[in-house]
């Protein structure tokens, strides 16, 4: 990795780094969640990992066989795993063991809709080939 790439990991990681301590400190501080700064945390997040995956913080480039097969792969692991953790947070947030007790029915969705999404992606992509 040269010089450059390593600033930009150094700056990424400083950037979360920045805005997850002002959502912990605000949490800790005045008992309160902003949501939008979690969520700029985990796109500064991502911005690191992809700048220590592929040196830049966009992401690879110039794609080789090798590139693409960990993409590909990559992708359909985290998919499982957002899956699950979806699945964690509904059960964990609403307290409650049973379907039928949950009352959160966006969360409740978005989890139905982690099961189908790739099957449903599958089909439509399989499609343009045949």
């Amino acid at each position: 990795m040269d010089k450059s790439k390593k600033i930009i990991v150094v700056l990424t990681f400083t950037l979360f780094c920045v805005l997850a301590g002002i959502t912990i400190y605000r949490w800790v501080r005045f008992g309160t969640i902003d949501g939008g700064s979690i969520f700029f945390s985990f796109i500064a997040l991502a911005y690191f990992v992809n700048s220590l995956t592929w040196g830049t913080p966009e992401g690879a480039e110039e794609k080789d066989e090798l590139d693409k097969h960990i993409e590909s792969q990559s992708a359909k692991i985290g998919y499982f795993v957002l899956m699950i953790l979806s699945g964690l947070i509904l059960f964990i947030s609403e307290g409650v063991y049973e379907l039928n007790d949950i009352k959160n029915y966006p969360l409740l969705i978005v989890v139905g809709l982690t099961f189908v999404t790739l099957p449903i992606t599958e089909f439509v992509y399989s499609r343009k080939y045949k």
